[in-house]
């Protein structure tokens, strides 16, 4: 059973389903930026041989790259914005918590978004600039290498992709405002979608399906929809 959350005041009950809207949101922005991302682009460029392969790739799905670049950026935004909100849902038990995988969230996704920049915007100009193979594999390969991108890649995998989904998944748990198996959805989910390889949009669609309804459900018990238990109450 989970626990029927305190009722909220008007401004606060509005404030909070404002912030349920970017639980989908981002949902919607982070399947679409992966379906949009040409298929074996998404590569960490840390040597000649990789940068090779990815070139060709980039020269005919620039534009492509480009629309997914953007929606990566745009996604990973809301998805920190988001994991404020699932913070602010959480009272009590895991409240701590979830406020510590909220702040360490907003690190990792910008950290990703950077990355992003990187893989997508830097690989599509390089390939729109139409330099010679050598000269553009030389460029990503040492933009992949510098100090700065090391650092940025070790805290999105850090951050991002590990530390963050799994506070938030100890504070839902613990705070039993949403059922067990929809914190377990979420978690897997998430740790799913963050990995998901630039397939096409048919395997991004299918593997990102636990993610996307995770994030719809939660935003839903945030909006104070009540329809997996009869004790739980509306927030």
């Amino acid at each position: 059973m989970t626990e029927a959350p305190r009722a909220l005041d008007p401004v606060g009950r509005t404030r909070r389903r404002l912030l349920a809207l970017t639980l989908p949101l981002a949902a919607v922005l982070y399947v679409g930026a992966e379906a949009t991302n040409p298929k074996g682009t998404d590569q960490i460029v840390d040597t000649t041989k990789v940068a090779f392969k990815v070139l060709p790739i980039a020269e005919h799905h620039t534009g492509q790259l480009y629309l997914s670049g953007i929606l990566s950026c745009v996604a990973l935004g809301a998805l920190a914005v988001a994991f404020v909100a699932l913070a602010t849902m959480i009272r009590g038990r895991g409240a701590a918590v979830a406020t510590v995988a909220a702040i360490v969230g907003v690190i990792g996704f910008f950290s990703g978004a950077l990355v992003n920049v990187l893989v997508g915007f830097n690989l599509a100009a390089v390939a729109a600039a139409h330099l010679s193979r050598d000269a553009g594999a030389a460029f990503l390969v040492t933009t992949f290498k510098s100090g700065v991108a090391s650092v940025l890649l070790d805290l999105y995998a850090f951050a991002e992709i590990y530390f963050a989904p799994t506070l938030m998944a100890i504070a839902l748990w613990r705070s039993r405002c949403v059922p067990r198996w929809l914190v377990a959805l979420f978690f897997i989910g998430l740790e799913i979608a963050e990995q998901v390889p630039s397939a096409g949009p048919a395997r991004v669609l299918l593997e990102m399906a636990p993610f996307f309804v995770a994030m719809m459900l939660l935003a839903l018990r945030m909006w104070g929809v009540s329809f997996w238990s009869s004790r739980s109450g509306t927030p």
